[in-house]
C-alpha cells in the first residue's frame, strides 16, 4: 500500500461532518435494508461473494454487509478482476478492500481521501492498510478541489453514499464547497472509454434543492443523473437493491427513526469514451 498526498493543508475534524460524508469507523453506519432487488448475487463461488467471506476481513466490516449489500452493488456495478478502481471519499476503506479482493493481484483499487476523513477515521484506517495487507490498494489523499488524476487510468469509479456532499458546505470542518462540474470532468478525464462510474446516494423528495445534500445529508436521484449526464457520462441503468419505502425523504440521515435503514438511489453510468 503506497500514501500519495497532493496536499499538505491541515484541517481541523468534527465527527458529525466525517459520518455525513458516509464512512464513520463504527457501526452505524448509514445504510438502507435489505429490500426488493432486480438482480441477485450467483452461487457462493461468485468472486463478490468470495470477497465478502475473506478471512482477512474485520468482525466490524462483516456487520455492516447485511445493510449495505456490498456483493450485490459491485455486481451491479460491474467490476471485475483485473480491473483499476478508483474509491472516491472512500473514508475508512470498507467498500476499498472489497474491491481490492475483487479486482485481485492483477487489478488495483486507489482509495480517495482527505485530511477531513482521515482525522476521523485514522485508526480505522491505519489498520486496514497497516504491514501491506492490501498490496493492491493506493492511498491518495487529495483535497476538494485539489483532485488530480492520471488521464484514461480507471476501469471504474465509484461514490458511495458521497455525491451529495457536493452540496455541502463547512470550512470550520474543512469542507470547503465542491466545484462539482470541475469535478466530474476531472472525474471523466481519470477514466478509460467505457468505464463504469457508479453512484449510492441516500435519496431525497423527488423535486427537492439540491441543498438538501448539505442540510439532510440527500439528494434527488433525478439531480444526480441530470448532472452526470450534463458532465458527458451515459446514464446506464438504476437498481432498487437498497431502495426502502419506509424511508421518509424529509428525515436527516441520521434522525434515530431512520439513521442505519436509508433509502436509496443505486445508479450506474458509463464514459462513453
Amino acid at each position: 500500500m503506497r500514501i500519495e498526498r497532493r496536499s499538505t493543508a491541515g484541517l481541523a475534524v468534527v465527527m458529525f461532518f466525517a459520518a455525513a460524508c458516509g464512512q464513520p469507523a463504527g457501526n452505524d453506519q448509514p445504510a438502507a435494508p435489505a429490500a426488493s432487488s432486480t438482480m441477485s448475487v450467483p452461487a457462493e463461488e461468485s468472486v463478490y461473494v468470495m470477497a465478502l467471506n475473506n478471512s482477512a476481513r474485520s468482525e466490524a466490516d462483516r456487520e455492516r454487509d447485511a445493510t449495505r449489500k456490498p456483493a450485490e452493488v459491485m455486481q451491479f456495478f460491474g467490476v471485475e478482476p483485473g480491473m483499476e478502481v478508483l474509491d472516491l471519499f472512500s473514508g475508512g476503506g470498507y467498500f476499498s478492500e472489497l474491491l481490492s479482493y475483487v479486482v485481485g493481484p492483477a487489478g488495483s483499487v486507489t482509495a480517495h481521501t482527505n485530511a477531513a476523513y482521515l482525522g476521523f477515521v485514522g485508526e480505522e484506517t491505519t489498520a486496514r492498510y497497516a504491514d501491506a495487507r492490501l498490496p493492491n490498494v493506493d492511498v491518495l489523499v487529495a483535497e476538494n478541489n485539489e483532485l488530480a488524476l492520471p488521464e484514461g487510468k480507471f476501469d471504474a469509479v465509484v461514490m458511495i453514499l458521497s455525491y451529495h456532499d457536493i452540496y455541502y458546505v463547512n470550512p470550520e470542518d474543512g469542507w470547503a464547497r465542491i466545484d462539482g462540474p470541475a469535478l466530474l470532468a476531472e472525474i471523466r478525464s481519470g477514466m478509460k472509454p467505457g468505464a463504469i462510474l457508479g453512484i449510492v446516494d441516500h435519496v431525497a423528495e423527488s423535486g427537492s434543492p439540491v441543498e438538501t445534500g448539505g442540510t439532510l445529508h440527500r439528494i434527488d436521484p433525478a439531480v444526480i443523473r441530470a448532472e452526470i449526464e450534463a458532465a458527458g457520462f451515459v446514464f446506464e441503468d438504476e437498481s432498487d437493491i437498497l431502495r426502502n419505502p419506509d424511508d421518509d425523504h424529509m428525515k436527516n440521515v441520521f434522525d434515530p427513526a431512520i439513521r442505519g435503514r436509508t433509502d436509496q438511489a443505486v445508479l450506474r453510468f458509463r464514459n462513453p469514451g
